[in-house]
């Protein structure tokens, strides 16, 4: 008699589950907000670059490197977005950003990820500092940064031949998650669209001129005169010319 109570009492407490809902089971999915910046592609007859890059995934700051959508209060505190993810993780979302900015240039036909080991000629080293939403009051709206510095090296070497710092702020038009990544969407592509139009000022790594860019004919002894022409030991005068 005992056993059948527990019984009848196991079935009411399955039925009161399902008409309540998702009273078991997992929780709800946290809604997916997308940071993808669209590039329009450029006129044809830009000149395009000689060299290839490989994009090496960016190092961001403490607490960006993850697939939540990071905020500061107002007393300088870092937080998340409650139920609000990004589809990947950050580092991978602002070097496909990067990838595509590049691609939709129009002006270089090499260039990949660091994963995807292309024989590259250069490398794009990222440092991703800021990437959040910023509230100067406490439910207000906020405004967002991204901040990002770059640094061109060559492939082999790892010689570093510049660095550039861009830093962009929107202010989102609401007080939400989705105003938030709509706003950090157009503040990074407005940073990657400076960072492709910097790099793709870069010449063909002096190391590894073409051999049609040397003039022909000249002697090895020739060629480093004139690399070297104007230039003086220190405490030697400069030879007459």
């Amino acid at each position: 008699m005992l056993v059948r109570r527990l019984f009848l009492i196991g079935l009411s407490s399955l039925a009161l589950s399902a008409c309540g809902g998702n009273l078991i089971g997992p929780p709800d999915a946290s809604p997916m907000y997308m940071v993808a910046p669209k590039f329009a592609a450029q006129p044809a007859g830009g000149e395009k670059v000689k060299w290839a890059l490989s994009i090496l995934r960016p190092y961001v700051a403490p607490g960006l490197d993850t697939d939540r959508i990071a905020l500061t209060q107002a007393d300088g505190t870092m937080d998340y977005y409650a139920k609000a993810n990004y589809p990947d993780r950050l580092p991978d979302i602002a070097q496909q950003a990067l990838l595509q900015g590049f691609e939709a240039s129009g002006r270089i036909d090499a260039v990949a990820r660091e994963e995807d080991a292309l024989h590259a000629d250069y490398n794009l080293a990222i440092e991703l500092n800021d990437f959040a939403a910023h509230y100067s009051q406490p439910d207000g709206i906020p405004s967002v940064t991204v901040s990002i510095n770059v640094k061109l090296t060559t492939a082999h070497g790892r010689a570093i031949v510049g660095s550039y710092s861009t830093t962009q702020t929107v202010t989102a038009t609401a007080n939400s998650a989705a105003a938030a990544t709509q706003a950090l969407q157009q503040a990074l592509g407005a940073a990657v669209t400076q960072i492709v139009n910097w790099t793709l000022a870069a010449p063909f790594p002096v190391s590894q001129q073409p051999v049609s860019t040397a003039s022909p004919g000249k002697p090895a002894e020739q060629l480093l005169h004139d690399a070297t022409r104007g230039t003086t030991r220190a405490g030697e005068k400069p030879a007459p010319q």
